[in-house]
């Protein structure tokens, strides 16, 4: 069936007129219909692990839009959890986390097999959500990178800047690394599991890529993305995956050379002028519209989609934004953004 899915067709390299569309965090609060199965889940972990409910909010968007993937509803913060951190989400605050400061900090994770027991509700709500979607629609996994994962693990929350990371990685190198050994292992082990599921492509967030420079990103962003890519090819030669190192800037053409994913996702501050030299036209990239034009909609939502489309018509495209869709956003913004796209037409001589 894959043959059907526009979106697998775009990853494995096919210039598909019009590009495959899907939007990051699709399913999320800016739908009153997630509102309120968020509301009977009592709170967001219960969501997360609850395969009905996580199913319910991953097709909504699918029901309203018609997007040509969905993304299965979890957190890239499930990881963590998993490996024996303690994780709460406190309304506007976001995610809190216990922090990891030290090498027997490390020492006392679980082990990367523990996400097998700990995340199979994924694994059950990948099951739940496969044969409820339409038959070109593809069902993507996900996970966050290791480097992202682990600011995340040793600040207990989100930081600008991610200095308690990096000051971590600078005065405890060898904790550091074993931390991102850990994550890198049981990423793959959380991947493959998703995949076993019915996961039809996988996406790699790395939402933090951009916070290291040189050496560093490439010990830390480069080396891990590619293992886990590396490995999963070997494991399921025939499942995609889409790699987003956000901000990675001049670094993106050593990343995308070194960790060989199928398709490279773009945020909305790459320069798109000096793409053609950065990326061979043969690989597939996904993004990269401002989710700004969500909220304010009118000409220049539409003016802002096209211009996308026209940059990337001469390669193999998944439509996306550059990041998640905002709360805020209008739902009927998000129509006009998809009437855009399927109204448009490439050349594909």
């Amino acid at each position: 069936m894959n043959q059907y899915k526009p979106f697998l067709r775009a990853l494995t390299g096919e210039r598909v007129n019009p590009p495959p569309v899907w939007i990051m965090r699709q399913a999320g609060r800016y739908l009153p219909e997630y509102r309120e199965v968020r509301a009977k889940a009592g709170d967001f972990l219960s969501l997360c692990y609850t395969p009905e409910l996580a199913a319910e909010v991953t097709l909504q968007p699918i029901r309203r839009f018609g997007f040509d993937a969905a993304i299965i509803f979890a957190d890239i913060l499930l990881v963590p959890h998993a490996l024996g951190s303690d994780l709460r989400f406190e309304t506007g605050t976001g995610p809190l986390l216990s922090t990891i400061s030290t090498c027997d900090d490390v020492n006392a994770l679980n082990g990367p097999d523990s996400v097998h027991e700990k995340l199979e509700p994924v694994s059950n709500a990948l099951r739940i959500t496969k044969p409820s979607l339409p038959p070109n629609t593809a069902l993507i996994g996900f996970a966050g990178a290791p480097w992202t994962t682990a600011t995340y693990m040793i600040a207990g929350r989100g930081v600008p800047g991610q200095e308690p990371a990096r000051r971590f990685l600078r005065e405890q190198p060898k904790a550091f690394q074993k931390l991102i050994d850990v994550l890198t292992e049981a990423t793959i082990e959380y991947l493959t599991d998703q995949i076993n599921a019915g996961a039809d492509a996988i996406k790699l967030f790395d939402s933090w890529a951009g916070s290291l420079e040189g050496t560093d990103f490439e010990n830390f962003v480069t080396a891990p993305a590619a293992k886990i890519v590396n490995e999963l090819n070997r494991r399921s030669p025939n499942t995609p995956v889409i790699a987003f190192p956000r901000r990675a800037g001049k670094q993106l053409q050593s990343f995308a050379k070194k960790v060989c994913a199928d398709c490279i996702a773009l945020d909305h501050s790459n320069e798109m002028s000096c793409l053609d030299g950065i990326l061979p036209s043969s690989t597939c990239v996904q993004g990269n519209l401002n989710p700004s034009h969500l909220v304010g909609g009118g000409a220049n939502l539409v003016s802002a989609t096209r211009s996308v489309l026209e940059t990337f018509s001469d390669r193999p495209h998944v439509f996306n934004l550059g990041h998640g869709i905002t709360p805020d956003a209008k739902v009927e913004n998000v129509h006009v953004l998809l009437k855009t796209v399927r109204n448009w037409e490439r050349s594909l001589s």
